[in-house]
């Protein structure tokens, strides 16, 4: 094995190193830019292979660390849309008993209300007699339908009570989604805008298909003692079933480079590129299914530094 060194223009050292090996088709694959030089008899190829060689002031510096590949769960990377809902077992619609003018309103829309507290006064249409229109839950106002001095009647809700100590996310699942997602499965919920997040489970899967939306909807209660989960939050949810994998790295180890993926392996001449096919993907992990075996090192953290670098570096030594 020969090499040559190159200065990068971030003052990293690349090595290109010519490299003679037997060109079976299970070997893994060097860098898509590398330049090969068949020898003569067909048996044989040489490969120059770009290594990027960082000192380990530089690996602090850029942000770069080094992980041995190997066996390990994949974390679920599935990940689930939905909205955050007023529990719907808890949940009150309150109408007149009887149709009436409103005489007197003593809570409104954000109020906190408990069991028997009065909502309104109602004056009967038919025998003129004022009736009190109650909560029996307790809970927060989050409607209100009524004025003072309006008419009314039991074909309007004149307010809906909510008890939001608990609320029900509910998930939307395409038919791609249906055999992931299942009644007792563990997930993760996290508000979209950040904040909130928590550990619920299924408890309900839909059984028919809103034929609009294509879509069936998967429901996961959690607790919400401090009002962090308000209903209409947009959420995602990822599962929390982890799957065995052999070979696996952090997911920042993987570059997506020329359209291929690629692991920046730890060799004594620096980081050389590698090809890798990817198995499942998780959230922070990835199995590799091809082209890398455990034990090998990696560099993750900021390895588009690496990719950008190998780039330049590749540019130059063309010229």
């Amino acid at each position: 094995m020969s090499f040559h060194a190159h200065p990068a223009a971030a003052g990293l050292l690349f090595v290109w190193i010519a490299s003679v090996g037997c060109g079976r088709s299970d070997a893994p694959t060097s860098a898509p830019d590398a330049h090969e030089e068949h020898e003569h008899d067909g048996e044989h190829e040489e490969r120059e292979v770009a290594a990027l060689v960082l000192s380990p002031e530089q690996r602090a510096r850029y942000g770069v660390s080094v992980e041995a590949a190997g066996p390990g769960p994949i974390d679920s990377g599935h990940e689930l849309l939905g909205e955050v809902h007023a529990n719907g077992d808890r949940l009150a619609h309150i109408v007149p008993r009887f149709p009436g003018v409103v005489k007197d309103v003593r809570r409104t829309a954000g109020d906190e209300v408990h069991a028997g507290d009065v909502l309104a006064v109602i004056e009967s249409s038919e025998s003129l007699v004022s009736y009190e229109l109650r909560t029996l839950i307790d809970g927060v106002v989050i409607e209100k339908h009524l004025t003072l001095g309006e008419a009314v009647d039991r074909d309007r809700q004149a307010f809906v009570v909510a008890d939001l100590s608990t609320v029900w996310v509910e998930l939307s699942l395409y038919q791609k989604d249906f055999g992931r997602v299942r009644p007792g499965q563990r997930v993760r919920v996290q508000a979209v805008a950040g904040g909130a997040a928590a550990d619920g489970e299924v408890s309900y899967v839909a059984p028919a298909i809103d034929p609009e939306t294509r879509t069936t909807t998967a429901r996961v209660e959690l607790a919400n003692p401090d009002r962090s989960w308000r209903p209409g939050m947009f959420v995602t949810a990822r599962g929390h079933d982890p799957v065995p994998a052999e070979v696996r790295v952090p997911s920042d180890a993987v570059q997506l480079r020329e359209g291929q993926r690629v692991v920046f392996v730890e060799t004594p001449d620096g980081f050389v590129p590698r090809t890798v096919t990817l198995g499942r993907e998780g959230a922070t992990q990835l199995e590799i299914a091809t082209g890398l075996a455990a034990g090998e090192r990696v560099a993750t953290g900021n390895t588009f530094l690496l990719k950008a670098e190998l780039g330049k570096g590749a540019a130059e030594h063309a010229h």
